[in-house]
């Protein structure tokens, strides 16, 4: 089910001014993109996306006020006639036409009013709705923040996310979400994660029960989102299972529509998976910068092998 912001969720958060339509407020905002009407005012309504918000700012205002009397009455009505369109706003505290006020009323709309500039009022509300109504999903782990790295850290449970976590805490790493991560997939398919406000800064270890981490740790030891760059999957190790040694094979995972590189590190006692993980961070890292231990390793063990067989010729 798509997801959907009331015209009142952009009042309230951006402090507009309800010039009329105020019926209208409920009306459902179901995307990201906003739309400037000018074509439609010079009357060319053919491929008129009336389901964005539409902004009108200094151009439109003042071109709309150079139209006839009879023009503005017919651009307003197909402007407001849509039952689709969620509002108009409109920027640098412009006065509203007549004929505009007129139609929106008629049809319910509301028209908005902001002092702000309208580059800068389109660029919030574009911040704004990306986020609300950016695609979602919620997922069983432990979100850390290692070395400026976002790890999800992922694995049955009890096999010890949340203790791994709070070693990496004492270890001055910092705490996203434990337990239950929230996670929003951005336009350009970037994942940021986040803990319930229920649960924010909480942290339970079995057998002492759950602790406040910011509490004990100070501020430094939580953060309030991060993105996700790096899945360390922690699973029970399996005799008869090849795990990769060498690190040359590069798994991924899908969280909504986007793939993220994968680790499954095996957990058997003994193990400091604190450890693991900071490795798999910092080793995560100089790939990025374009280091990769295992393939350097590969290629000078492929030649070695060929100076020994030029050798035995």
């Amino acid at each position: 089910m798509s997801k959907k912001v009331k015209v009142s969720d952009l009042i309230s958060q951006l402090h507009l001014e309800i010039v009329c339509g105020k019926e209208g407020v409920n009306r459902l905002i179901t995307v990201a993109d906003l739309y400037r009407p000018g074509l439609e005012i010079a009357g060319y309504f053919n491929y008129h996306p009336n389901e964005r918000v539409q902004i009108l700012g200094k151009t439109e205002v003042t071109f709309f006020a150079t139209l006839t009397e009879e023009e503005r009455r017919e651009r307003s009505r197909m402007l407001c006639e849509s039952p689709d369109t969620p509002c108009i706003i409109i920027t640098r505290g412009l006065e509203v036409a007549e004929e505009l006020l007129l139609e929106a009323e008629k049809n319910k709309l509301p028209v908005l009013r902001s002092n702000m500039q309208t580059t800068i009022l389109a660029s919030r509300i574009t911040g704004l709705l990306e986020n609300k109504l950016a695609p979602s999903t919620t997922i069983h782990a432990v979100l850390v923040d290692v070395y400026g790295i976002g790890m999800l850290i992922t694995g049955s449970s009890g096999i010890g996310k949340s203790e791994t976590a709070l070693e990496l805490v004492k270890r001055g790493h910092r705490l996203i979400a434990d337990d239950a991560v929230e996670i929003r997939q951005t336009a350009d398919k970037v994942l940021t994660g986040t803990a319930p406000e229920l649960i924010r800064h909480l942290l339970e270890i079995r057998g002492v029960g759950i602790i406040n981490v910011m509490t004990l740790f100070g501020a430094g030891a939580v953060r309030t989102a991060k993105k996700i760059a790096l899945v360390v999957r922690l699973e029970n190790w399996q005799q008869d299972k090849q795990y990769d040694r060498l690190g040359i094979d590069e798994e991924t995972t899908k969280i909504i529509d986007t793939d993220v590189p994968l680790v499954t590190i095996p957990v058997r006692p003994g193990r400091n998976l604190a450890v693991i993980v900071e490795v798999a961070a910092m080793n995560y890292r100089l790939k990025r910068m374009g280091y990769n231990a295992a393939l350097q390793f590969t290629n000078k063990l492929t030649e070695t092998i060929s100076e020994d067989m030029e050798d035995v010729d």
